[in-house]
């Protein structure tokens, strides 16, 4: 048996069952499929902590088969068998997994509240960037705020590196100046610094404030 997890990804427990996971005798929602022409059954259980156990077994011996999971095994076969176990766990993670990457409490908050009042969840464009992702007007499409995880040290900020969270939105640019101040309010990081700004999400600057920044960015991206 191993265990699997999706980093930063949270389990959808309502895309489960559509996706054919049911309960077992344990209480635990599985999931039974065939791979390789029926060669192989694969059973997953998902945890309570939303990972899952997968265990593969040989349907002609009924062994359990773990060559897949083993680095110094090679052979096409072993390789085929390694890709359609990769297959099955993929469509899961894309079926059954919402993205979780932004956790902290002024995160959380915020993507709630533009879910509200805009009814925008956000988008997560960049797979080789999963943790950045931005609000867009679905009648525009033209983004009005942007989910950006960056070390503090490219924004100019003081202190030790560390990794923070910031809101990239729209601003007048004769607004820009009155509103950065080099703390919290910061030059739009990866934007055109004329028209975007960013705020760094630490729980500073009230969330209140916050979605009044994000109703102008909302008006600005018509």
């Amino acid at each position: 048996m191993a265990t699997v997890r999706f980093e930063n990804k949270r389990v959808n427990m309502s895309e489960l069952s559509q996706f054919g996971f049911e309960p077992n005798q344990n209480g635990q929602y599985q999931f039974l499929t065939l791979i390789m022409q029926g060669q192989f059954e694969m059973i997953i259980e998902l945890n309570t902590d939303g990972s899952l156990n997968t265990t593969l077994t040989d349907t002609t011996t009924s062994e359990v088969y773990v060559l897949h999971l083993t680095s110094q095994a090679h052979g096409q076969f072993v390789g085929q068998v390694a890709q359609a176990y990769q297959d099955v766990l993929y469509n899961i993670e894309q079926h059954c997994y919402d993205n979780d990457v932004f956790q902290s409490t002024p995160e959380r908050k915020l993507i709630a509240q533009v879910k509200a009042v805009y009814g925008d969840d956000l988008e997560f464009l960049w797979p080789k960037f999963p943790q950045n992702a931005v609000w867009r007007r679905s009648d525009t499409h033209k983004w009005y705020g942007a989910l950006l995880t960056v070390t503090s040290d490219k924004l100019a900020l003081p202190g030790a590196t560390h990794v923070v969270t910031v809101l990239d939105l729209r601003a007048r640019p004769e607004d820009l100046s009155m509103l950065i101040d080099g703390q919290h309010y910061l030059p739009g990081y990866h934007m055109n610094k004329k028209h975007w700004y960013s705020i760094l999400l630490d729980d500073v600057v009230p969330l209140a404030t916050i979605m009044d920044d994000v109703k102008v960015s909302y008006m600005l991206a018509k």
